[in-house]
């Protein structure tokens, strides 16, 4: 979301039939959502909008990649990820990580088709 930052990066390009998000976090109008389960659901949310600007939804997502701040946190994360996602789910990766734009906990950067 950079619309409100401006920051030097795209939120989701088009290359033919593939779409990339950059990574997403949990900022509602400009403001990190304060709950882990809020913040998670806020950037899955903010993921499902950069796709729906390219006509395609969390269905056509192929792969994600998931940082955390926390890795303790992985299951809680997994539970609203779990709910998000259609099955099949993306491939993932899930990596720790020690900081985050905006103090988040959590960022989801996709790979979608469309097909």
């Amino acid at each position: 979301m950079n619309g409100s930052t401006g920051l030097p990066y795209t939120p989701a390009v088009a290359a033919g039939d593939w779409v990339v998000v950059s990574g997403q976090v949990g900022l509602r109008d400009g403001v990190l959502v304060e709950d882990f389960a809020g913040e998670v659901e806020q950037c899955l949310a903010n993921l499902a909008a950069r796709l729906a600007e390219h006509g395609l939804g969390l269905e056509h997502v192929v792969k994600t990649t998931c940082f955390l701040v926390d890795l303790d946190r992985f299951a809680e994360f997994n539970a609203r990820y779990a709910a998000a996602f259609p099955e099949p789910r993306p491939a993932r990766s899930a990596v720790q990580v020690a900081r985050l734009p905006f103090d988040a906990n959590v960022e989801v950067e996709a790979w979608a088709h469309r097909g």
